[in-house]
């Protein structure tokens, strides 16, 4: 499967967001009225408690309560005497998430009836429906507008497909006409978000799930799922699975109803959540439960709503070690914890992996980057890799010896490639190092000096935010022993 091809639909149980796809494929104007009816405006008081009867959360990962996002802009927009702004999310940056593009391609409607709910109920000026630069999903959405009226003007932009760019923040900056990374400091977009005005802002799956809500009614949307988290959910399998899919259940489905209709194999472990998620055991994943709640339960996350089984025929830590050096690539490399907290880590599982550094080295390095980021992004990535050193601990045990667990590893988690087109790695000719260190005082962030004081750093490619300081390195070696190789 590549990024531009969008896997198969699946459903267990009752389809909502998923309704028609059988019969029409992709549901133009005509089709998805004929599917889901007419849908009527509602006051601001009306959508709020629709949001908060349903308990809607938002589904592109943090699950913030979405009634909670739309009475702070609604606050803000009547404080401050300034026009609100709607964004839909439908960014997607997470490799290996395909649930909004889904909706993009084939229901569009129901996203764009979502965010006209919105800013009908927020008396908005703007609807900004901010998307990948990968092609996927933009001339559906067209199509769409040229099909409907909306009630206030709305433009599609499209952002860089980086998974740094999905961040809310990253995403206002970019359609502000700044860079597309998150802002030095956090901010709250309910307050100065897109044109510095108050906006709500939330992910693809949310408006869609609103629009069901705002047809079902509050009990009838509470049919499907748990009392705690009613409706549908929305999830990307992938990864070991012989039938990938993005599959539609209620909440609270046994996982492994999903994974036996993906057709996944029995394999050491189920990463939930996606690159800022947790993996959960073999075990585990035969007693969770599809919902918040769930796979909390179990130590695993619903995040994005992505679910990547591994097979017996990969080596996990392997797996999982690739993506962290992916996700340090990845990072804006505007803060301390990600200029070098990132690429510590990355390192640190990388010496984990080959069995020279011991688990507590892994976590060390996640604990120096927890909770200081500008963004979330180095507490994700930090989740993500300490799971993995939990849930594969015998595999570990294995790589300890220096021989590895002798699979290899076959790259199934989703990344699109090194995310940098033209990888450059560092390299010593040893015959010419004198140790004089001045590279490490160059770009501290990627070299360090051992104990001797020659040059240490990672066999893994060179983040592309830190090539320029690579070069100079490169350049102020006096014993031009320091090469940097595509």
């Amino acid at each position: 499967m590549t990024r531009r091809t969008v896997p198969p639909v699946a459903c267990l149980g009752e389809p909502r967001l998923t309704a028609g796809f059988a019969e029409y494929g992709r549901l133009d104007r005509d089709a998805h009225d004929d599917v889901h009816g007419p849908l009527a405006p509602m006051e601001a008081d009306q959508l709020l408690r629709l949001a908060e009867e349903i308990i809607l959360r938002g589904r592109g990962g943090a699950g913030f309560p979405f009634a909670r996002k739309l009475r702070a802009v609604l606050e803000s927009s009547e404080r401050q005497d300034l026009p609100a702004v709607v964004v839909v999310n439908a960014t997607e940056g997470e490799p290996a998430s395909w649930k909004d593009k889904v909706l993009l391609t084939r229901a569009p409607h129901l996203v764009l009836d979502g965010a006209a709910l919105a800013a009908y109920a927020l008396d908005a000026d703007e609807i900004v429906l901010g998307i990948a630069d990968d092609g996927v999903g933009e001339e559906s959405l067209t199509d769409a507008l040229a099909e409907r009226r909306m009630p206030v003007p709305t433009s599609v932009v499209a952002v860089p497909h980086r998974f740094i760019s999905g961040e809310g923040g990253a995403l206002v900056q970019g359609i502000n006409g700044l860079p597309h990374i998150p802002p030095g400091q956090k901010r709250r977009s309910s307050d100065a978000g897109v044109h510095g005005l108050p906006t709500l802002l939330s992910n693809a799956e949310t408006y869609a799930q609103l629009a069901v809500a705002a047809r079902l009614g509050p009990y009838g949307y509470a049919e499907l799922g748990t009392a705690d988290e009613p409706g549908t959910v929305l999830l990307t399998v992938t990864g070991a699975a012989a039938r990938p899919a993005v599959v539609e259940c209620a909440a609270g489905t046994p996982l492994r109803d999903i994974l036996d209709l993906c057709e996944v194999p029995t394999g050491p472990g189920v990463l939930t959540g996606g690159y800022h998620g947790r993996w959960i055991s073999a075990a585990a994943a035969d007693r969770a439960e599809v919902s918040r709640a769930g796979l909390d339960a179990v130590g695993g996350t619903l995040g994005a709503g992505i679910i990547v089984p591994l097979g017996t025929d990969t080596c996990p830590l392997g797996e999982a070690a690739q993506v962290v050096r992916y996700l340090a690539g990845e990072s804006a490399g505007q803060c301390g914890p990600c200029r070098m907290g990132l690429p510590d880590l990355a390192r640190a599982v990388d010496l984990a992996v080959a069995g020279s550094a011991a688990p507590d080295v892994v976590r060390a390095a996640a604990g120096v980057v927890k909770g200081r980021g500008a963004c979330s992004h180095p507490d994700g990535t930090a989740r993500f890799a300490v799971s993995a050193l939990e849930v594969f601990a015998d595999d570990l045990t294995r790589h300890a010896t220096g021989e590895g667990c002798g699979r290899r590893v076959r790259g199934v988690l989703g990344l699109p490639g090194d995310p940098d087109p033209a990888p450059r790695t560092l390299t010593v000719d040893w015959s010419r190092c004198d140790g004089h260190g001045l590279c490490a005082h160059v770009v501290p962030e990627f070299i360090r000096l051992d104990g001797n004081g020659f040059p240490v750093f990672p066999v893994t490619p060179v983040p592309t935010w830190l090539q320029d300081g690579a070069r100079k390195a490169v350049k102020v070696c006096p014993e031009l022993a320091l090469r940097l190789k595509a």
